[in-house]
């Protein structure tokens, strides 16, 4: 089992990334940098043969215990600084995602209605979507999406 003491015999913290404090294989040098990088821009370690991404590993050595979920605050994956780190539940780390890639205005939250000609804001919360209003102003459409994450998604909020 995975403990804050055992992490710190193991690693030493530095900027976002750990280095080995010993030696556990032939190919684990003292002083190295720990686990390599997915092309999802995740860290992967391995301890006794077991994979864990870092910035959960991170976390715990810095705060004692393995929540749900560690959301990256500034969304990339590869910043694994402890003061980029929260812990958070599955919605609010949802909640801190990026516009979808087949999002077809390229905004969080809005889409386009056929039937009255106009941008729909639209949220989830709780997992069930609520309709904020349709708009046929793009701009306003944005401005009411913008208040309502600020309202509903507080401070795991994002715009872009």
């Amino acid at each position: 089992m995975i403990t804050q003491a055992l992490l710190h015999e193991l690693f030493e913290y530095k900027e976002g990334f750990l280095y080995w404090k010993v030696s556990s294989s032939k190919k684990i040098k003292v002083g190295a940098k720990a686990g390599y990088l997915r092309k999802t821009g995740y860290c992967d370690i391995r301890i006794n043969k077991k994979p864990y991404l870092a910035h959960r590993l991170i976390f715990m050595m810095f705060n004692g215990y393995m929540p749900i979920e560690v959301d990256h605050h500034d969304n990339n994956p590869s910043n694994n600084k402890i003061e980029n780190l929260r812990a958070s539940t599955h919605f609010e780390n949802s909640r801190n995602s990026k516009v979808r890639s087949d999002s077809s205005l390229g905004i969080k939250n809005i889409g386009w209605c056929k039937n009255s000609n106009k941008f729909r804001v639209v949220l989830k919360i709780n997992g069930k979507a609520k309709n904020f209003g349709s708009f046929k102003d793009l701009e306003l459409a944005d401005l009411v999406a913008t208040m309502v994450r600020e309202k509903y998604h507080g401070e795991f909020a994002r715009h872009k």
